[in-house]
Order: structure tokens, then C-alpha cells, then sequence
């Protein structure tokens, strides 16, 4: 059973959606929030699984929502419904940790899945989403990092990672772009200090740019 939280400012919405997701079998909803704080408050009683998010909501939006969640409560998956497309929103939101990012306009087909995938460990993209995703990754170097000492003791994840660090890229930033956690950003990060005897990520950095 996939317990679920919804979290909208507008009780119209929240209601549509739980009449919705009431009739699926194996999904459970377990509460209800009008936004981020109340959100926060109602996990440990209600324990969900995923975390069904507005974007806009007062006090404390879906983006701040979702970073807290991702720290505080790293094994609930967020998954962002909401009618804005602006990047700040989208970005913003799987920078956070979110595990997806779906439209309003989406069919119930669509949000039900996304739940179910969510749920599994999947990343989430509605079609308008995705697209502006690989515009902005194309703005990401994609080629091979110049070469280094040490570079043949790396994995293919690792130099991945490494690529991202060579130009400035945050824990976050690779995390988002990668679609890892952060906690598996720093443990690529520690293994390859570890591989390449270096002490921290600034002589990782001046290492992989050659320095």
C-alpha cells in the first residue's frame, strides 16, 4: 500500500484529488496539508510514502517543502503537481530532492503512475518538464574531463561526477542533474579522495583541472 500526503493550498484540489486516488487499489491516503509547515507537522503522524506537492503555496512553498523533506525525511519520495512551468519552480524543485515533476493539465492515468514510480525510486517528468530539463542540460559538458592522474582508477559514475566538479557544479547541482541524492554525490566524491589521495574537494577540484 503507497500512503499518500497531499499538500495544496486549495481544498478544492486536495478534495478532487483524494476521490481520485481513493478508488486505486494500493494507494492510501493518509492526510491532508494546505501547505509547507503543515505539511512538516503532519508526517510523523501520518508516515506517507510520497508526498504529493503544490508548487506556490503561502508560508512555505513546494521548493522549500521539498528540500526539508529531503533532509529530514530522505526516505519519502516528493513529487511536484502544479499548473507553473517556470524554471524556478522546476529547477528549483529537483535541486531539492524532488522525484518528479508533473502538470495539472496531466491525465489521472498519469498522476497515478507518477505516484507508483515515485514510490519505486523513479524520476517523474511530465513531457513540457522533460524538455526544458534537456535544454538546460545541454548547457552541461557532456564530453570526457581532460585527463588526469589517476583517472583509470575511477568508475563511469565517478568520472561522471568528476565532469561536474571540474566546472564548478554544487553537491546539489550534480545531484539534480544525475538524478542521485546528495548523500551519493559526497560518497562518489569521498571514494575518489580516497582513490586519488587527496584530502578534500577543493584539491579534488585544482586535481581534476589540472592545477
Amino acid at each position: 500500500m503507497i500512503r499518500v500526503l497531499l499538500v495544496d493550498d486549495q481544498e478544492l484540489m486536495r478534495r478532487g484529488l483524494r476521490k481520485l486516488l481513493e478508488i486505486e487499489d494500493g494507494i492510501e491516503v493518509v492526510g491532508e496539508a494546505a501547505d509547507g509547515w503543515e505539511a512538516l507537522a503532519a508526517v510523523p503522524r501520518s508516515t506517507p510514502d510520497v508526498v504529493l506537492v503544490d508548487a506556490r503555496m503561502p508560508r512555505m512553498d513546494g521548493v522549500e517543502l521539498t528540500a526539508r523533506l529531503a533532509a529530514e525525511h530522505p526516505r519519502i519520495a516528493a513529487l511536484v503537481l502544479s499548473t507553473f512551468e517556470e524554471d524556478a519552480y522546476i529547477f528549483g524543485a529537483l535541486r531539492a530532492g524532488a522525484r518528479g515533476y508533473l502538470l495539472k493539465d496531466c491525465t489521472p492515468e498519469e498522476l497515478i503512475a507518477g505516484i507508483r514510480k515515485a514510490y519505486e525510486g523513479e524520476t517523474v517528468l511530465d513531457g513540457p518538464v522533460a524538455t526544458r530539463l534537456v535544454a538546460e542540460l545541454r548547457g552541461w559538458p557532456r564530453g570526457p574531463v581532460s585527463p588526469f592522474r589517476g583517472q583509470e582508477l575511477l568508475s563511469g559514475r565517478e568520472l561522471e561526477v568528476a565532469r561536474m566538479i571540474a566546472v564548478g557544479a554544487t553537491n546539489r547541482e550534480i545531484a539534480a542533474r544525475l538524478f542521485i541524492t546528495e548523500g551519493t554525490v559526497k560518497n562518489h566524491v569521498s571514494s575518489m579522495l580516497r582513490k586519488l589521495g587527496l584530502r578534500d574537494r577543493t584539491q579534488l577540484a585544482l586535481h581534476l583541472s589540472g592545477s
